[in-house]
């Protein structure tokens, strides 16, 4: 079964086409695949309307019934992977196997996150007095969620949020938006009108909902500058904010490591989903011990790997998203062959349709150089060489991100060690990107605020409520 090609967004449980429309473009092709709705300054109002007007009824349903209602999505969401997939790919540009992947992980989140509960702390149950603090929940939520990930992010957000008892009006990036509208009219048929209201629209829609009145809260993924105005946004109403942003991770590579079993490993750890996932290694530091022989197996390995349509058979890295981040990695690359910087591999632009960028190596460039110290969010990864494993922490630590890294050796307690001292909200130990929905993912420094999920994560999208019961005195006989 194909999905149909009628979008509209789901405003208080009914499809809401608007008055104007967006192209969407698969970037495999550079050709216009579908047209979605433009979300009117009325749609979103409309939109918070219904949210706010489920929100009693939804915050006083049992949370039984609320695990019972993310389990079913979640498992609508998994009977309809194959149509999610294809659609996923012609919007996203990700191989089908890759794709795949997201919607099945974006069913197993929901239903991952319905495992959860919100904890009750007794503080006090003394002969003078009862309390105890609960959680409830902060109202409507406006969730933005980005393109790289378009649907299990967007579920990282669905999931915590309706689990506590808020309502939600979810937008989609306007690069990605067919499969969460799809997933949009699964929910209609499993949610009551207004629970989940989903909003399409340009460039406009996300501020007008960041400064909007009626949000209680903002749950934004995307990039660090965006995430500032996001906060700077959200702040005359003192919105609660969760903010999933940018990141450079480091991975360290350590003198004992097998390069002939962790070479593959850590080619996906760069370039899986084409670099563009916020904790993909982005520098990868290497022991000068390992490091021409971990050198020559990336650059050989990469040599093997298909990148095209990732509709097509066989492919294993699909284009860039979108024209906007597609020019921005050209301009990384071409700045780093105007400084003579050496590749190993690739650094050449595919003279064909589609946001193509061949893998890209870059040999031992300098720490100060752009390539080392920007986010690239595409298949460009720097090797830089270490002496020290002392050198290697400052390295990877001297940069304002702190989402991701990772250790590589084969004596894992010493791998460890150096793990703990790395100053990111994740960090992996002979793997990477490893994420669940029972435990929590954040950054530090300026790669976000707040945390998704776990406990932590569901924690975010409540208010702490202590409740003091003064017991009455013993009545004398």
């Amino acid at each position: 079964m194909t999905f149909d090609d009628d979008y509209a967004m789901l405003i208080g449980g009914e499809r809401v086409r608007g008055t104007a429309t967006l192209d969407v473009v698969n970037p495999a092709t550079e050709e216009v695949i579908a047209k979605v709705p433009d979300a009117s300054r009325e749609d979103l109002d409309r939109a918070i309307e219904a949210a706010r007007g489920a929100f009693p009824g939804w915050a006083a349903t049992p949370i039984a019934e609320r695990k019972a209602k993310l389990m079913a999505l979640g498992q609508a969401v998994l009977a309809q992977a194959d149509s999610f997939m294809r659609l996923l790919t012609q919007e996203q540009g990700k191989p089908h196997a890759e794709a795949q992947g997201e919607v099945m992980g974006a069913g197993y989140w929901l239903m991952g996150a319905a495992s959860l509960d919100l904890p009750v702390t007794v503080n006090e149950d003394s002969a003078d007095r009862y309390s105890e603090t609960r959680h409830v929940p902060l109202g409507v939520v406006g969730a933005i969620s980005p393109w790289n990930f378009p649907m299990i992010l967007a579920m990282f957000k669905v999931g915590p949020a309706l689990l506590a008892g808020n309502t939600m009006v979810l937008k989609p990036s306007p690069f990605t938006p067919l499969t969460t509208l799809k997933f949009g009219e699964i929910a209609a048929e499993i949610l009551p009108a207004g629970v989940l209201n989903i909003v399409t629209g340009g460039d406009d829609l996300g501020p007008w909902m960041t400064s909007h009145p009626g949000f209680d809260k903002i749950s934004f993924t995307g990039s660090t500058a965006t995430g500032k105005r996001v906060m700077q946004s959200a702040a005359p109403t003192l919105k609660r904010v969760t903010l999933e942003l940018g990141g450079n991770d480091a991975a360290i590579v350590m003198p004992d490591v097998d390069v002939e079993k962790v070479a593959e490993e850590l080619f996906w750890a760069a370039f899986r989903n084409n670099g563009q996932i916020c904790i993909a290694t982005k520098r990868m530091y290497v022991h000068k011990d390992v490091y021409e022989p971990l050198k020559e197996a990336l650059v050989a390995y990469a040599k093997t790997v298909k990148v095209g349509d990732g509709a097509e058979q066989g492919t294993q890295i699909g284009p860039i998203n979108n024209k906007q981040q597609y020019d921005r990695v050209l301009d990384l690359i071409q700045d780093a062959k105007d400084k003579g910087y050496q590749f190993l591999v690739g650094g050449e632009k595919a003279d064909v349709p589609g946001y193509f960028i061949p893998v890209t190596i870059l040999d031992n460039p300098p720490e100060d150089s752009r390539i080392v110290q920007e986010e690239q969010f595409g298949p460009v990864l720097p090797l830089l060489k270490f002496d020290d494993l002392e050198d290697a922490v400052r390295r990877a630590n001297a940069t304002e991100y702190g989402l991701g890294g990772s250790v590589w050796g084969n004596d894992e307690d010493k791998a460890l060690e150096i793990a703990q001292r790395i100053a990111s909200g994740t960090v992996w130990v002979n793997e990477t990107q490893h994420l669940s929905p029972t435990a929590a993912f954040g950054g530090m420094k300026q790669s976000g605020v707040g945390v998704e999920g776990g406990v932590e994560g569901l924690l975010e999208y409540t208010n702490a409520q202590t409740i003091v019961r003064r017991k009455r005195a013993p009545v004398a006989a």
